[in-house]
């Protein structure tokens, strides 16, 4: 995989990305909460594009994996802006987004600000309005008093935190309770042993959307992380489809 590289925002903040120039769409890879573009999804597809000549853009959001800043300060609004800034200054044309767990919230917030450069999006396992869905009313209670919250992390050692930044900033970007306004071809994927985003969000985002060209795959014995080989090559023959 190439190099990391470093934008320079205007505040002074270094975002780390990986870019392989080709042919468009290019695709850009959104993480999770807490992820970065060392996953192995991200990985699968930069390689993929790679190798067959086509474009393809991975970062990490301020305060994760290698980009500068601090995680607390991190909010959809923050890291939304930071993906239109890499996608204004290193991607030509039509773009592909494809969104992992909460990235797939953020793809949306993205996707609604490219407008006709906009080719398709990708969603797997998305989470988009999950501080609704996926937190009991005495954590939005604690959150909405100023609060940080801890749940045990299934995927390391150290619980995951959410801050009453991302909070506050996230009640503003909610869509699953509105028309979303973005009307290109979508592809939506989801294990229906997700133990952390019910596969029920993906149809009720595909209600929301008002794209008439959306797909839903279902992996039955699927989890959430959807990370497995087969998983991984059903995700790159997805994405395969944008290119023709």
């Amino acid at each position: 995989m190439s190099a990391i590289t470093y934008h320079t925002l205007c505040d002074g903040r270094r975002i780390a990305f990986r870019l392989t120039q080709g042919t468009g769409p290019a695709l850009v890879f959104l993480p999770g909460y807490m992820s970065d573009m060392a996953g192995s999804k991200a990985a699968a597809l930069f390689a993929g594009n790679e190798a067959q000549g086509r474009a393809c853009l991975l970062m990490d959001y301020s305060g994760c994996g290698s980009s500068d800043g601090d995680f607390a300060e991190g909010t959809l609004s923050r890291w939304r802006d930071e993906v239109l800034a890499l996608i204004a200054s290193y991607v030509a044309g039509p773009v592909v987004l494809a969104g992992s767990s909460m990235g797939g919230w953020l793809m949306l917030l993205v996707a609604e600000r490219l407008k006709d450069r906009l080719a398709g999006l990708i969603g797997i396992a998305p989470a988009p309005d999950f501080i609704r869905w996926g937190y009991s009313e005495a954590q939005r209670a604690q959150l909405a008093a100023g609060e940080t919250i801890y749940e045990p992390n299934p995927y390391g050692p150290e619980p995951t935190p959410t801050h009453a930044k991302f909070f506050a900033d996230a009640e503003c970007h909610l869509r699953l309770e509105r028309d979303v306004n973005l009307t290109c071809p979508v592809q939506l994927i989801h294990g229906q042993r997700d133990e952390d985003v019910p596969w029920e969000i993906s149809l009720r985002l595909a209600a929301a959307l008002r794209s008439d060209d959306i797909q839903v795959t279902l992996i039955k014995d699927g989890d959430h992380r959807l990370s497995r080989p087969s998983d991984i090559a059903l995700i790159k023959a997805i994405a395969a489809q944008f290119y023709g």
